[in-house]
């Protein structure tokens, strides 16, 4: 049984990883079109600030955490083979919640220019660019709520292929509407493409893979459904409290707005890159092996699902040298990626220095989706809540220091560093509550590879620096032959370490890649 859920794991694993590998890819296009288009001046500042009220907004109401709270729900009826009643509290919720949702996109539309006065944004024109693009991109906050309980469903019917199609779409979206919109309304044609990704990929085919899952749904107020009861409770904590991830969107812009011009572009950016390694290393596996995680626990098997979640933390500890390298390439990797159009090279220099601050979290945002989702697999959602608040509160002082002695660069430094805190703290609170007992051997596993990675990271900061001397980095093919060859150096390395040191995650990696090769025939 145990090997089954590891193979549909894996299986779900692999159309995760690939959607959201697609999406991060065309996450980093999209921005290198906002790039080429804008630059990283005051009207790409204006377009990335102009999502702090909609992120609240979709906070408010936990539009990120539906299949969280929603599957345990969802799933305990398919158990009891009750279908039809878990497709009746669906209905309630969608039409409950979807209620409050168009209320307060209504609300915030009207106010949005008081609600942009918090900011550091000052001036006026660029505010006002600002508070317009709000107002475009707020609706889309509707289609994220009710496609994702959509995607819920699906993933509570172990279906993954269509709900792993939205954030691509939205992506494209973005990439359609600033490429057709911006000859005439600039930056803004990305807010309205920001809408058009959000409609098709997370409302309309999500409606039709919940159809196509046997959704059934009626308009239906059921204030007094026990279930919808369960949900406010376990969403509530989620909406009031401060999550990590949430905090860290909201908080490098926010702040960001009161450093100098280009100091939210280039955080932007920087994350943008940092966020496709945590896609590959975390944040597919842990969507994936939530609703296995919801199962285990609900079957009462603890052990099975620790041993689950301490075999995708060792897994997820791999970005660690992965990190380091892109540490290394910094330069040439923001060149090839951003460095045309609007965006110089004073750009590159100042977005690839921030991002080796930001580099530094990596592993902190690829565990922590998976840290979090055991809580939320035990349907306790408060104790995260409460956690990841206090966490927030406290670390703002942090921000605050860090950002006014070393500016943009004390700012990633300090998002890196509380979100490092903040997901080791939890799970060594998860492994009390858990009673997990091969905690300690994750522990040492994550030590041994960062110990690995510093001195890997010496050897090729020196050999990129050689290499760099005989070749211009500073062009797009140089940049691409410099980051070519130490890439292949660190292939080589990594995969040695990964045999003398005996790491099994490392050793499973080289023997499929040998055994690809031994089956391709020489001539």
């Amino acid at each position: 049984m145990q090997k089954t859920i590891y193979k549909k794991v894996g299986l779900a694993s692999a159309i995760m990883t690939i959607s959201i590998f697609l999406s991060r890819i065309l996450g980093l296009f999209r921005e290198t079109v906002i790039a080429y288009t804008a630059g990283a001046g005051k009207a790409v500042d204006a377009y990335q600030i102009a999502f702090l009220i909609p992120e609240v907004l979709n906070h408010i109401l936990a539009s990120g955490f539906l299949s969280i709270t929603f599957i345990p729900i969802f799933a305990h009826y398919l158990s009891l083979n009750r279908e039809d009643e878990g497709w009746k509290v669906f209905s309630i919720i969608l039409t409950c919640f979807g209620s409050l949702m168009v209320l307060l996109i209504l609300i915030a539309m009207i106010f949005t220019p008081e609600l942009m006065a918090a900011t550091g944004f000052k001036d006026p024109a660029s505010r006002a660019h600002a508070v317009r693009m709000t107002r475009i991109i707020m609706p889309a906050q509707f289609f994220f709520f009710a496609g994702g309980l959509l995607m819920a469903v699906q993933y509570a019917k172990e279906k993954f292929f269509i709900p792993a199609l939205a954030s691509p779409i939205y992506n494209l979206g973005i990439i359609f509407g600033g490429i057709i919109l911006s000859p005439w309304i600039g930056v803004e044609g990305f807010s309205w493409g920001v809408l058009a990704g959000a409609f098709i990929g997370n409302f309309v085919l999500q409606l039709i893979g919940a159809k196509r899952a046997g959704m059934t749904f009626y308009p239906r107020l059921d204030f007094k459904h026990p279930d919808l009861k369960k949900y406010i409770l376990l969403t509530l904590p989620l909406m009031v409290g401060l999550t990590m991830t949430f905090s860290t969107e909201i908080f490098y812009r926010f702040f960001g707005s009161y450093l100098s011009e280009g100091a939210v572009s280039s955080l932007n950016y920087s994350f943008r890159v940092m966020f496709v390694l945590v896609a590959l290393f975390g944040q597919a596996v842990g969507v994936a092996a939530y609703p296995f995680m919801a199962r285990l626990v609900a079957e009462n098997r603890l052990d099975e699902m620790n041993n689950l979640l301490n075999s995708t933390l060792r897994y997820i500890s791999l970005v660690i040298p992965f990190s380091v390298l892109l540490m290394v390439l910094r330069h040439e990797t923001i060149l090839m990626i951003y460095q045309r159009g609007k965006f110089d090279a004073a750009a590159t220099d100042l977005t690839s220095t921030v991002m080796v601050y930001i580099l530094i979290g990596t592993v902190a945002f690829a565990a922590q989706t998976v840290v979090a989702r055991g809580f939320y697999a035990m349907q306790n959602t408060i104790f995260p809540a409460v956690f990841g608040t206090l966490a927030v509160i406290l670390s703002i002082p942090l921000y605050v220091i860090m950002m006014n002695r070393l500016g943009v660069i004390g700012l990633a430094l300090a998002l890196s560093v509380s979100a490092i805190f903040q997901v080791t703290l939890l799970y060594v609170l998860w492994n009390k509550k858990s009673k997990n007992r091969e905690s300690k051997t994750v522990t040492l596993f994550f030590l041994k590879i960062i110990l690995i990675s510093a001195p890997l990271g010496v050897f090729l900061e020196k050999f990129r620096s050689l290499l760099a001397a005989g070749i211009d980095a500073d062009t797009f093919f140089g940049s691409l032959a410099v980051s070519g060859i130490t890439g292949m150096v660190f292939v080589v390395l990594f995969l040695t370490v990964g045999y003398v040191f005996r790491i099994k995650e490392i050793k499973a990696i080289a023997d499929r890649v040998v055994r690809k090769f031994r089956r391709k025939p020489i001539f």
